[in-house]
């Protein structure tokens, strides 16, 4: 007998799970629930991990997930979707935007409970990745505010927050050029193909009909009319047995015609066999007994992981903070950090003090004594006193162990820390460098994004050379250098204000990240050396996990984490700001509101230099806070 399972959250998974097979009327389909992103196959969806707490926001997150992924297993034909899928990566992301809206209509309509789930995961998305803090079109995806309209107009419904502000910064643009278009949009809801079209027409009136490709109806044409073609040549072809000479002589030709041929191929045979002795002669140039040297094998892109790949490393970039905005743009975003920071400024004040007198109570003074050279040891004068014979004492003052230290605080700067997150971090990171330095503690602050969402000009290479299957990392990486170990607080001061402009924020690619500044690290003259990561969430690329599997970029995190671990010459502490980190670090701590930051990297930093081992051990070891 099956022992039942004490997790609160079974149940509710379990029928989550049945209710998904129901609606997407496929009994045999597997449901599974796990922390890596969200997907669907032919056969299985995978659905996001539902807590044993069971807190409303996984409960509504899950359900809606689970609502669009069964309507697109019941209402989407894959076959149709490939045929009329054009060829830009643009259009197709329009493409696939506007049929993902017409499933979730189309389920509305069928199922109108599922419009309130699926409101849920849409609102949830778009709180992460900030939508309701871009104030320019330029900054909020066009295919995302199409499909965003498409729903609307389709279902009647309002957008969640965020949601609604992409597509009104985009409404009057789609309007304006595919007006006329849109007034077809209830014709074609229920059927896919005449939405296809339909959609296509979309994309060319928003000026992207030369990544359309060949319209798939026509190339039908043109084969029916190829076939009918082909099979009137065969009507009028003359019987084997006749007399019919004339395609005969077409065939072979005049003799004029056969004698500049052969002269072809006989120049076409000379040059090829000049070119083999050409060969052959470099090959006798050879000293004998050496083969000729083979060019190396390529470097494995990364040192903890030889199978992980990149497509191309020509667009990305590592980058000074100061280079990313003028000094002028930089002063202003500083400023505005500032004033986010005012109503911390006495909580962090006071956080900032302790982590400083703890540091410095580490700076007191120790002695080695019994010295045949040093200070004089005035406390054992009275030996000398009592036995005049005894030679004097001296002492020499111990260096701190920790001073030859640097400490390098990694921030995760991608589209889901837009808002409180970033500037919490911001403001952190500015309070522990400010700190540590006046500790004798040197201070790197690294930042990691991409330059573009979906790829950038990676994929757009990539579309370009034909596809190739599996290729690896495709996006163009951003490693930002607020601050380098070497500079002081107040030159590099205003740069931290850079994380508070518009559109920096995009996609996290953790593993090449970690490496990255695992690299930096090991370079220095520090006999210690200390690496703090701060982030929100797993690795996440639309691009590169579009393309390869879904654990791929997660897969080459816990490579580097552990291979980091392993070699032992950069103590690694991470700290997860609403998401689980303890499962990828061995020194770890989970935070559930970003107020606790501040505190969380005082007691994680103030530990590592605890002159006690079981008291240090005992922070390090703390796995949650809040």
């Amino acid at each position: 007998m099956q022992k039942p399972s004490d997790n609160p959250a079974d149940p509710f998974k379990k029928a989550l799970a049945e209710a998904t097979k129901v609606m997407a009327d496929d009994p045999e389909l597997a449901i599974t629930y796990s922390v890596d992103p969200a997907g669907q196959t032919a056969d299985t969806i995978r659905l996001p991990q539902v807590s044993r707490r069971m807190t409303r926001e996984e409960v509504l997150l899950a359900r809606g997930t689970a609502d669009a992924f069964a309507l697109r297993h019941k209402f989407h034909d894959p076959k149709v979707a490939a045929r009329y899928m054009p060829q830009g990566q643009m259009a197709q992301d329009l493409y696939e935007a506007m049929e993902t809206a017409r499933i979730e209509a189309v389920g509305a309509q069928y199922m109108p409970g599922t419009a309130g789930n699926i409101d849920a995961k849409i609102g949830s998305e778009a709180q992460r990745k900030g939508y309701d803090q871009i104030t320019q079109a330029a900054d909020a995806p066009l295919a995302v505010a199409a499909g965003y309209l498409i729903r609307h107009l389709a279902t009647g419904r309002d957008l969640p927050k965020g949601a609604d502000n992409v597509m009104e910064l985009w409404r009057g643009f789609i309007e304006d050029h595919c007006g006329g278009t849109l007034e077809n949009l209830s014709k074609t809801l229920n059927n896919q193909q005449d939405f296809a079209k339909f959609a296509r027409q979309l994309i060319s009136d928003m000026g992207y009909g030369d990544q359309l490709g060949d319209d798939p109806d026509n190339l039908d044409d043109d084969m029916d009319d190829e076939a009918e073609e082909g099979q009137d040549d065969d009507q009028n072809e003359p019987d084997s047995t006749g007399e019919d000479d004339s395609e005969g002589d077409e065939a072979e030709g005049t003799p004029e015609q056969s004698q500049e041929d052969s002269q072809d191929a006989s120049q076409a045979q000379v040059s090829m066999d000049d070119q083999a002795d050409a060969e052959m002669g470099e090959e006798a140039e050879m000293p004998e007994g050496e083969a000729p040297m083979e060019p190396p094998a390529p470097q494995p892109v990364s040192d903890a992981d030889p199978d992980y790949k990149v497509f191309t490393t020509e667009f990305d970039e590592e980058i000074s903070a100061a280079d990313l905005a003028e000094p002028v743009e930089l002063e202003r975003l500083r400023a505005y950090l500032d004033q986010q920071l005012e109503p911390l400024k006495g909580a962090v004040s006071r956080l900032a003090n302790k982590l400083q007198r703890r540091l410095q109570a580490q700076q007191n003074r120790s002695w080695e004594f019994d010295r045949e050279e040093g200070i004089l040891d005035a406390g054992r004068l009275a030996r000398v006193v009592a036995s005049p014979t005894t030679p004097l004492s001296f002492k020499v003052e111990k260096d701190t162990d920790f001073r030859d230290t640097v400490v390098t605080l990694l921030l995760d700067n991608s589209g889901s820390m837009r808002g409180r997150p970033i500037s919490i971090a911001a403001i952190c990171a500015d309070v522990m460098a400010r700190t540590l330095e006046r500790c004798d503690v040197k201070v790197e602050i690294l930042g990691f994004t991409t330059k573009a969402w979906k790829g950038g000009q990676s994929r757009e290479k990539w579309l370009a050379e034909g596809r190739s299957a599996t290729p690896g990392r495709l996006n163009d990486l951003r490693h930002i250098i607020y601050k380098s170990a070497d500079a002081p607080w107040r030159r590099t001061r205003p740069n931290l204000g850079l994380m508070m402009k518009e559109g920096l924020l995009k996609e996290n690619i953790d593993g090449e990240a970690l490496e990255w500044a695992h690299r930096r690290m090991v370079g220095r003259p520090e006999q210690r050396k200390v690496l703090m990561v701060i982030s929100d969430g797993a690795p996440v690329d639309d691009s590169t996990l579009s393309v390869n599997p879904a654990n791929y970029l997660e897969k080459h995190l816990r490579d580097v984490i552990a291979m980091v671990e392993k070699r032992k010459a950069v103590e690694l502490v991470a700290i997860g700001i609403g998401h689980d980190v303890t499962r990828y670090y061995q020194r770890a701590v989970t935070i559930t509101d970003v107020e606790q930051l501040a505190g969380a990297m005082t007691e994680q930093l103030a530990s590592l230099f605890d002159s006690d081992p079981r008291k240090r051990a005992r922070v390090l070891g703390m796995r949650k806070v809040g």
